[in-house]
Formats: C-alpha cells, structure tokens, sequence
C-alpha cells in the first residue's frame, strides 16, 4: 500500500498552533506523524478517498478546526468546492440539519463562494 504524498502533506502546511505543538514537542510530533503514515498505509483506501473520510470524521467530531484543515488540504489536494461541500450536505442524514449546517458554516470559511 503505497504511503500518502511527500507532496501533499508539505502543500498544505501546518495550521498555526500545530505548528507550534511540533516545535514545542518535536519527538511527540514525530511519532504522532508515523503514526498517520502507518494507518494511511493500514489499508486499501487511496489519497482522495482518505481525505474526504478525514473531513467527515472532522465533520462529525464537531471540530472546527480539524474542519477547517481538511477543507484546506481537500483544495490544495484538486478537491473542487462543489466535493467538499458535499461532505458536509452528506451529514444532514448521519448528524442531522443543525450539525450539517454548523460544518457548512466552517467550509465557508475557508472554500471559494
């Protein structure tokens, strides 16, 4: 099972305070990193469906930011606007309308009008 991008995981960059947990922590950071590469290659999901099961999981955790962060690396991966907000329109059914919005209201943010 091939490992995700070198690429794509640089493209995106650390959010701000993530960033400073690494440089705070840096062996814990190391090993919370291996640790993403080890269940990314634990199985037969690819790059593009890895990354819209991170931002539902996001989604229905109720985490902005993890939110935010995954919308941000959806786009720089070629996911388009219309993609990820179907992810979001997909929790009105699981989360129900007011969870569906409130991840609606996070995209916005940070995706294209």
């Amino acid at each position: 099972m091939a490992r995700p991008s070198e690429t794509n995981r640089k493209k995106a960059g650390l959010p701000a305070f993530a960033g400073s947990i690494a440089k705070r922590f840096p062996r814990v950071w190391k090993a919370y990193a291996q640790l993403g590469e080890e269940v990314s290659a634990a199985g037969p999901l690819n790059d593009r469906e890895r990354r819209l099961v991170k931002l539902g999981l996001a989604i229905g955790s109720g985490s902005e930011g993890a939110t935010h962060s995954h919308a941000r690396q959806a786009l720089s991966e070629g996911f388009s606007p219309a993609e990820v907000r179907q992810v979001a329109m997909l929790a009105i059914t699981t989360l129900g309308f007011p969870s569906s919005a409130a991840a609606l209201s996070w995209l916005d943010d940070v995706l294209p009008k």
